[in-house]
C-alpha cells in the first residue's frame, strides 16, 4: 500500500526545481575544490577525496550525493565514486573542459542578480547597474579583476567547444576573406582558416582581447601569415573588403546596439557579402533549457536577449540584409547566412 497521492510527484518536481540553485552551488564547488581532477579512472571513496582536496570528509560526501542525482559523478554500490561523461568535462585533462564556463555562470555576483528577476520582468530592463552601481563589462573588468579573467577563460573555452562545429557548418567556397567580428581570442577564425588554406582572415575584437589572440594567429604562429588582427568596437566601425562577416554570439546585447551593428554591416559591405550570424534560438532545437536561462541572464545584466527564430530574422531583415539560409549547427546553436544588400 502506498501513501503517495495524486500530485506528490508534481509536488517533488516543483520542490526540486526551486532549490535548482543548489545544483548550480555544488557545480561550482566541485571545480573550485578541483574534485574533478582529484578522481581518477578508479573508483574512490569520500575520504581519500577528501584528504586529496583538502575537505570534511562527511561534508565532502554530501556534496557528492548531491552532484550524483545530477547525473554529475556516479557512486557504486560499495560507496564508490566514479566519473560520468559530465563530471569529466570539469577535468583540467579534457579537450572539451567546460570547469571555467561553469564558474562564469556561477560567479557569487549573479547570486544577487537573481533574485531580482521579477525586477527585470516588470522594467523589461537590467538590474545590474541599480544592484552593483555600474555597466555590466565595465564593471566586471574594473571593479571584480578576477571574474573578469574567469570570463576570459570561459570566452575561450567556449570558443574551443564551438569552433569545429561552426567552421564545418560554414564552407568558404569562393571567399578570399573572412572577418570574426567579437571573434575573441580567434579560435572560430583559426578553426575557419585550417579548413579553407586559400581564405585570409581578420580577428576583430577590443584592443585587450586582440592583444591575446591565439598563438596560431599572432607573429611565429602557423596561420599569421593569413590572419590580420584588428582593434575595434563593432558598434563604431567594421573592417571593409570583406567577403564573408562572421558575427558568432554577440548580438544578444540589446536590439539597439544590436541593429547598430548590423547597420554598420549595411553601410561598410559590397553588394552580396555573406554575412553569417550563429546564435542560440530560445524556440528552435533541444537546447532550450540552455538558451532560455541565458536569455534572463542576459536580461539581468545588460537588458539584452536570446533571440526567437523569427526575432532574430526580422532583426536582421530590418537592417537590410537578406536572409538566404537557417541551419543548426548543433544542438543549442543556429546559423543564419544572409546578404548585404
Amino acid at each position: 500500500m502506498t501513501c503517495e497521492t495524486s500530485t506528490e510527484p508534481q509536488v517533488l518536481g516543483l520542490l526540486e526545481r526551486s532549490l535548482s540553485a543548489g545544483c548550480a552551488a555544488s557545480l561550482r564547488a566541485a571545480v573550485k575544490l578541483g574534485l574533478a581532477d582529484v578522481l581518477g579512472d578508479t573508483p574512490a571513496r569520500a575520504e581519500s577525496l577528501a584528504v586529496a582536496v583538502d575537505a570534511d570528509p562527511d561534508a565532502l560526501r554530501r556534496l557528492l550525493r548531491s552532484l550524483t542525482g545530477h547525473g554529475v559523478f556516479a557512486e557504486t554500490s560499495e560507496g564508490r565514486f566514479v566519473h560520468t561523461e559530465l563530471s569529466r568535462l570539469l577535468r583540467e585533462d579534457s579537450p572539451d573542459r567546460l570547469d571555467q564556463l561553469v564558474l562564469w555562470l556561477t560567479e557569487p555576483w549573479t547570486w544577487e542578480l537573481w533574485g531580482r528577476l521579477d525586477e527585470s520582468v516588470r522594467t523589461g530592463k537590467d538590474v545590474f547597474a541599480a544592484t552593483y552601481g555600474g555597466e555590466f563589462f565595465e564593471h566586471v573588468h574594473t571593479v571584480w579583476p578576477q571574474s573578469a579573467a574567469v570570463f576570459d577563460r570561459a570566452m575561450t573555452q567556449a570558443s574551443r567547444q564551438s569552433a569545429a562545429a561552426v567552421a564545418n557548418a560554414l564552407p568558404l567556397s569562393g571567399a578570399r576573406t573572412v572577418a570574426d567580428i567579437g571573434g575573441g581570442q580567434g579560435f572560430l577564425l583559426a578553426a575557419l582558416l585550417e579548413r579553407n588554406p586559400g581564405v585570409r582572415g581578420i580577428l576583430f575584437d577590443r584592443p585587450d582581447v586582440v592583444a591575446g589572440a591565439d598563438a596560431r594567429l599572432r607573429d611565429g604562429g602557423e596561420l599569421a601569415d593569413r590572419a590580420r588582427l584588428l582593434a575595434g568596437d563593432c558598434r563604431e566601425a567594421i573592417p571593409a573588403g570583406v567577403d564573408v562577416y562572421v558575427f558568432k554570439n554577440i548580438l544578444g546585447m540589446n536590439d539597439e546596439d544590436a541593429a547598430v551593428v548590423l547597420g554598420n554591416v549595411v553601410r561598410t559591405a559590397r553588394a552580396g557579402t555573406r554575412v553569417v550570424i550563429v546564435e542560440n534560438l530560445v524556440d528552435d532545437g533541444p537546447g532550450q533549457r540552455f538558451s532560455t536561462a541565458m536569455d534572463l541572464r542576459m536580461l539581468l545584466t545588460v537588458g539584452g536577449r536570446k533571440h526567437t527564430r523569427q526575432g532574430l530574422l526580422a532583426l536582421v531583415e530590418r537592417a537590410g540584409l537578406v536572409v538566404r539560409d537557417v541551419r543548426p549547427v548543433n544542438s543549442y546553436q543556429h546559423l543564419i547566412e544572409a546578404t548585404a544588400p
